[in-house]
């Protein structure tokens, strides 16, 4: 797998520092593990990613969580949805305010404000996030649901436009036994 590029969207709150991303790179390292920081506007953030989509050509795309959502909408990869949640703006809508990031990010910033701006932002993006899937998203599109997710499960909406996953044992947040046993198994499979 040598020379292979994955690029790696964090969930809502967190950074390209995330333990997941780190993990990655430990159990793979002859991939390249792009691992961004997201801005919170949506628009920035998929902006972004079609930009490192285009300049870095990646192999495969695992979104976790929110990065899920952003992943789903980057048409023509191979991609991993790990816990996606496809309705952000619901979850932020409960959390107007100053929120705490979880993860150092590289322009030092800790917190993030929640607007209704930014909510609507958001549910404007998810109102049309499945609007331009390809025949070859359906063929290369793969989704982990944990078993025992507390925060999302967007199974159901999922199997309504692809049909490839498989259920973990393990809740939203990733442990490092759920990224060595279950995603890097299956990257590993996707692109030998």
């Amino acid at each position: 797998m040598k020379n292979k590029k994955l690029l790696y969207i964090h969930g809502l709150s967190s950074s390209g520092n995330s333990s997941t991303a780190k993990n990655l790179a430990q159990l793979l390292p002859d991939v390249e593990i792009i691992a961004p920081d997201l801005p919170i506007n949506p628009v920035e953030a998929k902006q972004l990613l079609r930009e490192i989509c285009k300049t870095e050509s990646p192999d495969i795309i695992i979104g976790t969580s929110m990065g899920g959502m952003f992943a789903q909408q980057m048409h023509g990869y191979k991609k991993i949805l790990v816990n996606p949640s496809f309705h952000v703006s619901e979850f932020l809508r409960k959390n107007i305010g100053v929120q705490a990031f979880l993860n150092s990010r590289k322009d030092g910033a800790t917190t993030y404000e929640v607007s209704s701006l930014l909510c609507d932002e958001y549910q404007k993006m998810e109102n049309h996030q499945f609007d331009e899937i390809t025949p070859f998203d359906c063929e290369n599109t793969y989704a982990l649901f944990g078993d025992k997710d507390e925060l999302v499960n967007c199974q159901k909406e999922y199997l309504l436009y692809y049909y490839k996953f498989e259920t973990f044992s393990g809740a939203h947040r990733l442990t490092f036994d759920n990224v060595q046993n279950i995603i890097v198994l299956k990257v590993k499979r996707i692109l030998s």
